[in-house]
């Protein structure tokens, strides 16, 4: 077992309510519950790497009644071309010239 050494902090007394009830809910004594919390608030912040997934997010999967007519699929080919037309369509009635 680790050397333990006695001191005395002052600390918000909703917080030392709050480790009070822990340590009650959890069976343990509050010195064990406040150890803990200090050592995982002295822990150094990981950096998240940009490739690494944080939270999976399962977005619903919405089923249409019918496929697609050929030629209206939503590839991304079709996509970036639906955006393009609408680009074309806003600079030209912003330049008051009609489609």
């Amino acid at each position: 077992m680790a050397e333990t050494v006695k001191t005395t902090l002052e600390l918000p007394a909703d917080l030392v309510q709050e480790m009070k009830l822990k340590a009650v809910q959890e069976h343990r004594r509050i010195k064990d519950v406040a150890a803990e919390a200090l050592r995982k608030g002295l822990v150094p912040a990981q950096r998240s790497e940009p490739d690494r997934i944080r939270h999976r997010v399962k977005l619903p999967l919405i089923r249409g009644g019918h496929p697609a007519a050929p030629g209206e699929e939503l590839t991304p080919e079709r996509i970036a071309q639906i955006l393009e037309d609408e680009d074309v369509e806003r600079f030209l009635r912003a330049s008051g010239v009609s489609p």
